[in-house]
């Protein structure tokens, strides 16, 4: 019998395993892929999470895995400047920045921290019942009982499906391809990240490493049946658009359908917390998604260090996590709607000219700082 279990070995999981770890706790995570491999594309750590990985002795490996971006960009379709986020006051703060880093180069260093021998791969959930303890049983027909667990298994968990019974999850009627490339950025671009707003379209890019760039394209989804290419859909932007797009073989792009959680009434049942997306899925517009999951392990292990009552941390955890979830799950849900406006746009980005620099980086330390 294992005395904790985790579901899920996504960034979520991995930064729980690390901090249950660093306590000396006994845990199993449970993954259902066969390998922790190359999927997805990049991610942006925000100086949340880097203050958290720092605190795990693991700032630096991400650091030099990724690139240390220090300003966040948003432009119109020709590069033009509509807001700015430079953070260099609240990184000296912080003592931590942002980093762009390969999604699947971030899981190996957490993987690699906490050690094989507490991951089990290919075990995918299929059920999981609780009769006292809880009874999980996989897909490869394996089973065991475990006194504790967290279901880090995502949006579509499994874990809440079957215990909690709740969640809803919401489209946003928006489609998202993302894509990664070898390709030379103008070296204004080396340490920024930027995401150009068209009319029912957007296109972000971000430089991973020396050489890698991350890029997405969104769409609103009742126009995408009119586009024939992803390029020819993109051509009244700025040329690099286009050329970072033809500059990627179709084999490194994704499809995925922009989604998230509304919100759930309880996170915990009897000896069972979900965290991250299984707990509070969100949108990607403000690059909080797995920031957050790491948030949720963090606190958890805060609670931890002063309380070995398990269904005790969990409420608190809740207490303490809900309403700076739920803000960035309502934000991000409102930014993704305005970013895709299909009319108005000349109006909004003047509007959003006028915002001052204050403001941004008060909405970014309301994100950055830590409730503990």
């Amino acid at each position: 019998m294992n005395t904790i279990s985790i579901i899920g070995a996504g960034i979520g999981g991995l930064a729980l395993g690390n901090i249950l770890k660093q306590q000396s706790y006994d845990f199993t995570i449970f993954e259902a892929a066969p390998e922790i491999k190359p999927v997805g594309a990049g991610i942006m750590m925000a100086v949340n999470a880097m203050q958290i990985f720092d605190r795990l002795g693991l700032k630096e490996k991400i650091e030099n895995a990724g690139n240390k971006i220090h300003g966040i960009s948003i432009t119109d379709e020709s590069l033009k400047p509509i807001t700015k986020t430079s953070i260099p006051a609240l990184e000296k703060k912080y003592k931590s920045c942002n980093v762009a880093i390969h999604r699947a180069e971030l899981q190996k260093i957490l993987a690699e921290n906490i050690g094989n021998e507490y991951i089990r791969l290919n075990h995918s959930l299929d059920k999981i019942e609780k009769n006292g303890n809880y009874s999980l049983y996989f897909d490869n027909g394996e089973q065991t009982e475990s006194k504790i667990i967290f279901g880090a298994d995502g949006i579509k968990s499994r874990t809440r499906n079957q215990i909690l019974n709740t969640g809803t999850i919401r489209n946003t009627g928006q489609k998202c391809w993302r894509g990664l490339v070898t390709f030379d950025l103008p070296e204004q671009f080396d340490q920024e990240a930027v995401e150009l707003w068209g009319k029912g379209k957007r296109f972000g890019f971000v430089k991973i490493s020396e050489k890698k760039v991350y890029w997405y394209a969104l769409f609103n989804e009742k126009n995408h049946k009119r586009y024939f290419g992803l390029t020819e859909s993109f051509k009244e932007f700025h040329p690099l658009v286009s050329d970072i797009m033809e500059a990627t073989s179709e084999e490194n792009i994704i499809l995925n359908d922009i989604t998230d959680l509304s919100p759930i009434p309880l996170w915990y049942s009897e000896n069972l917390c979900l965290i991250g997306d299984a707990a509070h899925a969100t949108t990607p517009n403000m690059g909080q998604g797995a920031c957050q999951a790491i948030e949720d392990a963090y606190i958890i292990g805060r609670l931890l260090e002063n309380n070995k009552d398990f269904n005790a941390v969990f409420e608190e955890f809740q207490k303490i996590r809900r309403k700076k979830v739920d803000y960035i799950v309502n934000t991000s849900w409102k930014i993704g709607r305005i970013s895709q406006w299909e009319k108005g746009n000349t109006l909004r980005n003047f509007f959003m000219r006028l915002i001052p620099d204050v403001t941004n980086q008060k909405l970014a330390e309301k994100i950055i700082r830590l409730e503990m």
